[in-house]
């Protein structure tokens, strides 16, 4: 479902600013979390720079609610609107941005490693119509790893859950190979495209015993979360994920780009494309904040104590 603001006055007028016309392709739905955490800092960076919606910006959002198949679709509506920029937030809605068009320009929020996917040929020259900011990808996947260590010290063996519509094995088994051998781990990744698959997931997890779980954030992980949080407390499986909002309702820790900061800087890289930068020649950026979060609430419910040198180091503490 497209919505967006209304233009307030008319363009081509004389001493009117022309109205610019941005798509935002979602992969979750727009709810208090995603308003707080990401529509909100990137209208925010827009009006740093003189966007304003209603006066000289116009934006359409379109959000696939968690089902991924949806994105094609949604991202060719917001295109035949005659965009001047299409901003796509998360991994997935930037791959289907990057297939929908080779002409207008993209700015890919929050994806992972960007020359990995196949999204820019490099970060400093992107090469193409894509331009963004990454999450940092593999290398927090590391640090999330060495976080559930340090919860869970006596844990030997690990997993991974991962949406294979949006995460490739081929791409992200290499890497937990290394951070198994660097951390001294047995990882185990293990795939489930949607809640249907869940079940089956943490039972192929109790089969290798895994000790711990880090979940992999994606929209339909997202949008299913609650049913995650049943199975991991019934399990008592320490769990680490990938933002904060996560962990309401269950969930040990999460350690994430600070998403706020994140989208209110796409902001800004947003008005550069529209202030005339080509995607090709605009440098990738990469997130440079981390927001640790840790639950005690879950902590206590599964037995674990949180070492106090986490606390201190956490940005934030259920308790």
């Amino acid at each position: 479902m497209l919505g967006g603001a209304l233009v307030a006055g008319a363009t081509g007028v004389l001493g009117q600013p022309r109205v610019r016309r941005v798509g935002f392709l979602g992969g979750t739905s727009p709810g208090e979390s995603v308003r707080r955490n990401v529509i909100e800092p990137f209208l925010l960076g827009l009006r740093e720079h003189g966007h304003v919606e209603g006066k000289n910006l116009e934006i359409r959002y379109a959000w696939a609610a968690g089902e991924p198949d949806r994105l094609p679709a949604l991202a060719a509506q917001l295109l035949a609107l005659d965009l001047d920029v299409l901003v796509a937030s998360g991994p997935g809605p930037a791959l289907i941005a990057k297939k929908a068009t080779s002409t207008v320009p993209v700015v890919a929020l929050a994806v992972d490693n960007p020359v990995e996917m196949g999204l820019v040929s490099e970060f400093a020259r992107p090469g193409g119509n894509v331009t963004g900011i990454s999450s940092y990808g593999g290398e927090l996947v590391a640090k999330r790893l060495q976080l559930l260590k340090d919860l869970v010290p006596s844990a030997q063996r690990v997993a991974v859950l991962a949406n294979p519509n949006t995460v490739l094995r081929a791409q992200v088994e290499p890497a937990l190979q290394r951070f198994s051998r660097s951390l001294g781990l047995s990882v185990q990744l293990v795939e489930a495209s949607g809640p249907e698959q869940f079940e089956a997931a943490f039972d192929a997890m109790k089969r290798e015993r895994a000790e711990g779980l880090l979940v992999l954030a994606d929209a339909t992980f997202w949008t299913h979360r609650s049913r995650l949080h049943e199975l991991v407390e019934r399990h008592r499986m320490p769990s680490i994920w990938g933002h904060r909002d996560y962990l309401e309702g269950g969930g040990l820790a999460s350690y994430q780009s600070d998403f706020p900061a994140l989208y209110r800087r796409g902001g800004a890289l947003v008005d550069r494309i529209l202030k005339g930068a080509r995607p090709a020649d605009t440098p990738f950026e990469q997130a440079t904040k981390l927001d640790l979060a840790i639950n005690l609430k879950s902590a206590q419910a599964i037995g674990i104590t949180v070492p106090p040198a986490l606390l201190i180091a956490a940005d934030h503490v259920i308790r």
